[in-house]
């Protein structure tokens, strides 16, 4: 989003009416992943795929991402950051619909392709908005706005948890928290600050190549945000098919997942400024492998249950921190923060298909245990985050860049 933020002037009111706003977005877009992931067994189930093919059409959600982000730069610049966030946001609660009534793999490929774009382009305008706030507010926020989104998933996800267990039709499911989210969101965008390019401003451009330093931190970012991925669409499938626990119980699993998310993220800020970055993810790292390794060695549902939970909590934390590395870390913040964020969405991205592709080439506890290397991987690269490691002050809260919330699709 391109935005004279200098010229922009708001009272301390509006910006923190706007900070409560663009948090309440945050669950919004959150919550609808929530309710896809808890339901993506009788997706699967509705249009009759096998774990291969449903990995095929969970790789669609990244195609259109990748398609459409670019995008929402474009989209903020033309209309304003406000009515863009509010068009792009309603257009993702209502694809929620679209994946539950797919009959077969080709119409819930195209279903999910809309499905990730939307989710894209509405994560770079709403991280966008976030990022001004923070700003203004000079003190940071952001990790409480992906505490946020985590809340949110964790909602969804329960109410998805409810339905699986009545045994509801997604599309009803789906349909009814489509509805009630996108009120919920058109409410919110009310107000996030109305920000406007100037007339003469060039809309932003579309690629850029990232710096060394921001591949670097972006792998540890991959790391983390690929286990986010794999545990949030897999995890109710690999419990009933794995473990062979009922609809319910399996939908559990992204509940559990989604709640030590949303506790680590909001605590984050503290854990951070008192043990630093790099220990807060090395720990981290230690627990998410912990937590992977006890999904693939479970002899019954409950130790699974609290595996998917330990890497939640592991792993919760690792893309604020490599954001704020990835800011500090050369002459060029802004350049090395978007590298940062495609590396760690492509991540996200990615992960269902890839653990769809293994899992039919050989199981699902081997696309888990896959997962558990790349936990490990935390421990080995906290390092590169040093950077980051140092208490935020008054005079450096606000980073410029913004974080994508970890796709979801």
């Amino acid at each position: 989003m391109t935005t004279d933020s200098t010229a922009a002037v708001f009272s301390t009111e509006q910006v923190r009416r706007a900070r409560y706003a663009i948090a309440a977005v945050f669950a919004v877009h959150g919550a609808v992943t929530g309710s896809f992931a808890t339901r993506v067994p009788w997706i699967q189930d509705h249009a009759g795929l096998s774990a291969g093919q449903l990995g095929i059409a969970l790789a669609f959600p990244a195609i259109g991402a990748s398609l459409a982000m670019p995008l929402a730069g474009a989209i903020s610049h033309r209309f304003g950051a406000r009515t863009a966030l509010r068009g792009l946001l309603m257009l993702w609660t209502l694809a929620l619909i679209l994946p539950s009534i797919a009959p077969s793999l080709l119409t819930l490929c195209a279903a999910l392709l809309v499905y990730g774009a939307s989710a894209g382009m509405s994560d770079v305008a709403m991280n966008a908005l976030g990022v001004e706030v923070e700003n203004r507010l000079n003190k940071s926020i952001m990790s409480g706005l992906h505490g946020m989104w985590s809340v949110g998933a964790l909602v969804g996800s329960a109410a998805g948890t409810v339905a699986a267990h009545l045994g509801a039709d997604a599309r009803l499911h789906h349909a009814i928290a489509a509805l009630v989210l996108t009120a919920l969101g058109l409410i919110a965008c009310r107000q996030v600050l109305d920000l406007h390019s100037e007339p003469d401003t060039e809309a932003p451009p579309r690629f850029t190549l990232p710096p060394r330093s921001a591949l670097i931190i972006g792998a540890v970012g991959f790391c983390a945000v690929f286990a986010e991925g794999a545990s949030l669409d897999w995890s109710a499938v690999y419990l009933r098919d794995a473990l062979d626990s009922s609809a319910g119980l399996a939908a559990a699993s992204t509940t559990a997942f989604a709640l030590t998310m949303a506790v680590a993220r909001i605590a984050g800020d503290r854990v951070v400024d008192r043990f630093g970055a790099v220990r807060t993810v090395r720990t981290g790292g230690v627990l998410a492998t912990v937590g992977g390794v006890l999904v693939v060695t479970a002899p019954n549902v409950v130790l699974a249950l609290c595996g998917f939970g330990l890497m939640g909590l592991g792993i919760a934390v690792v893309v604020p921190l490599a954001f704020a590395a990835a800011g500090r870390s050369g002459s060029n913040p802004s350049r090395a923060i978007a590298g940062v964020a495609t590396i760690t969405y492509t991540s996200g991205l990615i992960a269902p298909s890839a653990i769809g592709s293994l899992a039919e080439a050989t199981s699902l506890v081997v696309s888990f245990g896959l997962v558990s290397v790349l936990a490990f991987g935390l421990v080995l690269g906290a390092g590169v985050l040093r950077a980051g490691d140092r208490k935020v002050s008054s005079s450096d809260a606000g980073v410029p860049g913004a974080a994508p919330a970890e796709p979801r699709p």
